[in-house]
């Protein structure tokens, strides 16, 4: 079969079966749109499908706040619209200081948040923080306290977008690896070992195989991928309610049902890109599972039943990329979440399907142009030109 020769064509192709692959699939379906998801290995492979499953406004940098606020009332009314909830668990989360100076970065964190008129994060003093959890560490100080954050189960959610969207007509194909993609005329070509899909609209949401895909088209971005680690232990007698995380040191944490635990909080692995592969660093696992046994000491001999790792891309500015291509019509992306982006799966889904059908979201995302990296690199060539020039002329 030759690169022409088409075999599936549609109104959007959505390459990539993350979360946000998925939630775009079901809401551009949701609008009517014919689409087909080409999936390189299976739905919720990597970051989607082993993340720590945070439904996280806490923490976010502020650019993001709006899209994270947008995306919670969707978590809260998941099962509306998809039959099911995910998993959801709006158990709370606390953001724990450890010392005085923890606890005014906490302080000052909230004021800047309530400067830009957000409201949702909440200092609380140590006391508090115990009432909420008593098994933690006393040596604790206080934290930040968000309500109506939780946590869900990301193979699940993801599927359940997946299957939500199958409803409406949209196609997956897996085992579909994206390797080059063309414009002609006014469609865009997908070429995968299993033949060519054509479409007027396409969307990137691979993950850490993004980049390339944006590459092609003349849009470079600065990505590197991150192969995110997480663990969870034996079970062990309830003890902790809210989701957990520390001012002073990666973490994520909490509590199932079941009574395992799971740890997270971007734990950095290895990863493989041209093997489709996140390998599991044990001794970076060793430093997490301290900070665990500082904040809750019982658990000292709790035993680690697994631990595993997905490929997920970062950015240079931690922030990821959400935008319609500046370089050629009819292309978006939507990659580049650095280890924070489930929680925005079902709300970014939304709007970069406004984005590719509407031309507008009903939230900017103008911080998130994928353009930025070129003009911060044309900002800093003038700069430094401008510098020298002014060198010059004191000689």
């Amino acid at each position: 079969m030759n690169d022409t020769t088409v075999i599936q064509e549609a109104d959007a192709l959505v390459v990539g079966g993350g979360l946000h692959g998925t939630s775009s699939a079901l809401h551009l379906a949701r609008r009517g749109a014919k689409v087909i998801v080409l999936e390189a290995d299976y739905v919720a492979r990597h970051s989607s499908g082993v993340n720590a499953g945070g439904v996280r406004t806490l923490g976010r940098p502020l650019p993001e706040i709006p899209l994270a606020l947008m995306s919670r009332e969707i978590w809260h009314g998941m099962t509306d619209l998809l039959g099911e909830d995910g998993g959801f668990v709006p158990s709370g989360q606390l953001k724990i200081a450890e010392t005085d100076d923890e606890l005014q970065a906490c302080r000052e964190r909230v004021a800047l948040l309530e400067s830009h008129g957000f409201t949702h994060e909440k200092v609380i003093d140590r006391d508090t923080v115990l009432e909420l959890e008593p098994a933690l560490a006393r040596h604790v100080t206080g934290g930040i306290w968000v309500e109506r954050d939780g946590y869900a189960l990301p193979f699940r959610t993801t599927t359940a977008f997946r299957l939500a969207a199958q409803r409406l007509g949209a196609r997956f194909l897996e085992g579909t690896a994206v390797h080059r993609i063309e414009q002609r005329g006014t469609r865009w070509l997908a070429f995968t070992p299993r033949g060519t899909f054509g479409a007027e609209k396409l969307l990137v949401t691979a993950g850490a195989w993004s980049g390339d895909l944006a590459k092609q088209v003349g849009e470079p971005v600065p990505v590197h991928p991150e192969g995110l680690m997480l663990m969870v232990t034996h079970r062990v007698a309830p003890f902790c309610h809210a989701t957990l995380g520390a001012t002073g040191r990666p973490l994520s944490f909490k509590q199932f049902d079941n009574g395992t635990v799971v740890i997270g909080g971007k734990l950095i692995g290895l990863a493989d890109l041209s093997s489709r592969h996140g390998e599991v660093d044990f001794a970076r696992l060793v430093r997490s599972a301290r900070t665990v046994t500082d904040l809750f000491p019982h658990l000292r001999n709790l035993g680690v039943n697994r631990a595993w790792a997905g490929v997920e891309a970062f950015t240079e500015d931690e922030l990821p990329v959400i935008s319609a291509s500046r370089k050629a019509s009819n292309l978006y992306y939507s990659f580049g979440y650095c280890g924070s982006g489930f929680q925005l799966g079902p709300g970014c889904g939304k709007l970069v399907s406004e984005l590719m059908l509407d031309g507008t979201p009903s939230i900017s995302l103008d911080a998130f142009g994928i353009d930025r990296f070129e003009r911060g690199a044309a900002s800093s060539s003038s700069a430094a030109s401008s510098a020298s020039a002014a060198h010059l002329v004191t000689q």
